[in-house]
């Protein structure tokens, strides 16, 4: 197991709950994170904005997801596709409990992929192909097809804005240019409303009722097993004070910092660059 991290993620889709469960930092209780932006929206069906997105990844959780392979998995939901591949069928795993401790249902479901459907592009063209999206029962949802298209699968588990977030229905009802009033999911962590400073601090903290699924994560993808009690997302606007707290250790980890002080991280011994992505965003961590 590594010792606490202190270093710079590139979220390549705003996985972070993903990658604490992948590369946990041993005894770390509370992970400090200077994002590449301050957070201020925070509803992800408001928003394509990257620190937006990245936020629903911590609080929300999607039917599918892609792993590292770009193939879609399940994710909050198996599926079944019926062989004239017109019907769509999702159900629900067991487990899956909203923050407030109410049982997410297909209803909420169904209701979060319609609002996803009107906000977003592909979603948007899904809806076009589609006769009818209902809650069959309590745990699934059917989605039948007007006629044959390829991408259905591709559209709800895709892993940028905008992402098809589940919520509540009363939350994913909210009318159209209107952002939600509570940040309610059923991923990972759950946001600490009290604590959030738009535009200065966001704070998240352990979701202990999430059942990870079984599989290793992968992306956006398999279990995101939660090893810390509480993330911060803090702003500093200035890169150099950056990577000053990043080298005295007053915070963990910095998301893609300016490539010219990338060198003077590197030849720092506690710290480790890592690349995750070969367009040239970097993870530094120690």
């Amino acid at each position: 197991m590594e010792l606490p991290l202190r270093g710079s993620l590139y979220l390549a889709a705003g996985a972070l709950a993903a990658w604490l469960a992948a590369s946990p930092p041993a005894e770390a209780k509370t992970i400090t994170a200077v994002m590449h932006s301050d957070l201020r929206i925070i509803d992800p069906g408001f928003t394509t904005a990257f620190i937006t997105r990245d936020h629903g990844y911590m609080v929300y959780d999607t039917l599918l997801a892609m792993d590292e392979n770009f193939k879609v998995q399940p994710q909050m939901a198996d599926w079944k596709v019926s062989d004239d591949k017109l019907t769509y069928t999702f159900t629900l795993r067991d487990g899956l409990k909203w923050h407030d401790g109410t049982a997410v249902t297909a209803e909420d479901c169904v209701a979060s992929l319609k609002r996803w459907g009107g906000n977003d592009v592909m979603g948007q063209k899904l809806m076009d192909f589609t006769a009818s999206l209902e809650a069959t029962d309590a745990e699934t949802v059917t989605l039948k097809l007007k006629e044959l298209y390829g991408l259905v699968l591709e559209s709800i588990g895709k892993p940028s804005s905008y992402v098809p977030f589940m919520m509540p229905k009363r939350l994913a009802e909210t009318l159209a240019g209107q952002q939600i009033k509570e940040q309610i999911g059923s991923g990972p962590f759950k946001f600490v409303q009290a604590e959030f400073q738009p535009g200065v601090k966001a704070v998240y903290e352990k979701n202990k009722d999430y059942v990870p699924r079984k599989e290793p994560p992968s992306w956006t993808a398999g279990g995101k097993v939660v090893r810390v009690d509480r993330v911060e997302w803090i702003t500093m606007a200035d890169a150099q004070t950056a990577a000053n707290a990043l080298q005295s250790g007053d915070i963990d980890f910095v998301e893609a910092p300016p490539f010219d002080i990338l060198p003077v991280l590197a030849a720092n011994s506690d710290i480790k660059v890592e690349t995750l992505n070969k367009f040239g965003f970097r993870r530094v961590g120690e």
